[in-house]
């Protein structure tokens, strides 16, 4: 039985898990879109959503900026990074309850047949042409 077995191994122990997890999360923030496999997509996707939610409450009167970055700084590894977030992500979603990841299926990879997907924040700046 799973009674309360929650969560993604991705056949890694913690420490990789965890290492994983932050470097999909500030690369997620630094690109606004990244290609990754569908487990790793979703097993990551919570921690994202709930950063943005971080940084929108900073934003929000009455929220504490300073104690919200740090708890931010505590998973996104780059600085610039973090302060993007607070910058320019989190305003975008000021008016949205939730939902700010999409993931959109991409089909089998060749080499071993995982299935990817592109993950990408929902209000994304219009792409310089």
């Amino acid at each position: 039985m799973r009674h309360r077995v929650a969560g993604y191994k991705l056949g890694r122990n913690t420490a990789q898990r965890n290492s994983l997890r932050r470097n999909l999360i500030t690369d997620l923030f630094r690109r606004d879109r990244i290609q990754t496999t569908e487990a790793k997509a979703k097993s990551m996707r919570g921690a994202a959503e709930h950063l943005i939610t971080v940084a929108k409450r900073s934003m929000a009167e009455g929220g504490n900026p300073v104690h919200a970055r740090r708890l931010a700084a505590r998973v996104i590894t780059d600085p610039d990074v973090t302060k993007r977030l607070f910058d320019e992500v989190a305003p975008r979603f000021t008016e949205r309850p939730g939902g700010y990841i999409r993931l959109r299926k991409l089909g089998p990879r060749q080499g071993d047949g995982a299935e990817m997907v592109v993950m990408e924040l929902v209000e994304r700046p219009e792409a310089k042409k």
